[in-house]
């Protein structure tokens, strides 16, 4: 069973983007590799487990993340569409509902521009969260960045 990805309006769209300085294989594979989206993925504090991760259209992302004071936030998410490297996007099964649309754009060599959209069917819903998400997705691609570091060296 495949999704179409949601229209939305600017008004129902959270949108992050970032140029990195790496290549965008190198950034896809941060993305699409477990044992490495495992380490990054999340604000700044939280860390995660993984219990499944399926990286096809139709395969289930299902995983844990732990908050830095307490809780545990339980995660299930099925990839819509693939193009490796180009984008990656999900929806969300577990709330609050929102689909992904990630997209990897090569600008040189060593450089790539993210763009990270969560797209909401309402502009209601995505006014409820924005509030609390425009930071928590840049604390996310700085830690996408020491990853990256991480897995260049």
């Amino acid at each position: 069973m495949t999704s179409d990805i949601l229209s939305t309006t600017p008004e129902s769209e959270i949108v992050t983007t970032r140029i990195l300085n790496f290549p965008q294989e190198l950034v896809f594979k941060a993305w699409s590799n477990p044992d490495h989206l495992k380490n990054w993925w999340g604000p700044k504090g939280f860390t995660n487990t993984f219990h499944e991760f399926d990286f096809r259209v139709g395969g289930k992302w299902i995983f844990t993340m732990h908050g830095p004071e307490k809780g545990n936030y339980e995660n299930e998410c099925e990839f819509i569409k693939i193009d490796k490297p180009n984008l990656i996007a999900w929806k969300r099964h577990s709330k609050p509902l929102f689909q992904i649309l990630t997209t990897f754009e090569t600008i040189s060599e060593n450089e790539t521009k993210v763009v990270f959209k969560m797209l909401f069917e309402t502009a209601e819903e995505c006014q409820k969260l924005k509030p609390y998400v425009v930071d928590k997705n840049e604390e996310n691609f700085d830690k996408l960045e020491v990853e990256l570091s991480k897995m260049q060296s």
